[in-house]
Formats: C-alpha cells, sequence, structure tokens
C-alpha cells in the first residue's frame, strides 16, 4: 500500500470533512471540520489528509505543544469504509516520519492521547512503538514515541 500525507488546503478540505469513523468510535474523536477550524488557532500544527494512492482516506493533525514543546499527534482517524487494512499503522509511521524530518531542534518525544476505553486505538499505537506513559487529569491514557 501506498500512503502518503498532504496538506490540507483550499482544494481538498471538503473532501477531509467528509470522512467519518464508525459510529461507536465517533465519542472518542473530534470532526476533521473542528480540528481544521482548531488547527487555524494553533501555532507549529499541521493539518494533513491520509492518502492511498490517491484516495484520501484519513486524517491527521499534529505540532509541538506550546505546555510541554513535545509534538503531539492530536488527531489521526482511518475512514470507516478503509479502516481493518493496516492503514492506521502505516499512517502513524508517516506521521512519525514527517516529524522526525520536521524535528530540527532535537524535540524527544512524540506524544498521543487517547480515551483509555479505545481498545482499537491503544492496540495500533502500541503495534506503531508507542509507549503507555500515564491517565492525564483529563482523563486520556497518554503514550509516548521516543524520537
Amino acid at each position: 500500500m501506498n500512503i502518503t500525507l498532504r496538506s490540507i488546503d483550499k482544494d481538498n478540505w471538503k473532501e477531509a470533512i467528509s470522512l467519518s469513523v464508525k459510529k461507536e468510535q465517533q465519542p472518542f474523536i473530534a470532526s476533521n471540520l473542528y480540528s481544521i477550524a482548531e488547527g487555524q488557532f494553533l501555532e507549529d500544527f499541521y493539518a494533513m489528509g491520509i492518502y492511498l494512492e490517491n484516495q484520501m482516506v484519513g486524517f491527521t493533525m499534529f505540532g509541538i505543544d506550546s505546555d510541554d514543546h513535545n509534538y503531539w499527534i492530536y488527531r489521526l482517524m482511518i475512514d470507516e469504509k478503509y479502516q481493518e487494512k493496516g492503514i492506521g499503522k502505516q499512517a502513524i509511521h508517516c506521521v512519525i516520519e514527517k516529524i522526525k524530518h520536521m524535528n530540527k531542534t532535537s524535540i524527544p518525544n512524540i506524544m498521543i492521547g487517547y480515551n483509555p476505553t479505545n481498545i482499537a486505538a491503544k492496540v495500533t499505537y502500541e503495534k506503531a512503538g508507542f509507549i503507555e506513559t500515564e491517565l492525564a487529569p483529563w482523563g486520556e491514557q497518554l503514550a509516548k514515541f521516543p524520537l
């Protein structure tokens, strides 16, 4: 599979907001429309489409968190039609490689947070090399990927 990342822009934002996770996963993640809007106010953050060949199949948003100065993957979703095909794991690796390429200041970690009951996310992130750390005060399970 050829998985790539492409910036969200005026030509593909509508495609990004049409993507959706399974109904039971919707409480775990903000909508792509909300994420694109939020990204307009976050410095050093990038909203990107996840592509399988030339088809957008997912969405991610990542960047440097102003509180702890680590990279954070704030959003990562794969459209329900493309789940359970290994795309999520490959997409995470694409994000990791993109961050490694961008990391000019030796930031030590990539962080991610997810609902502890979201077993699919837990398994996917573990397979990608993330190590669980602690529960955040806001209730998410945190995990890190050392750079």
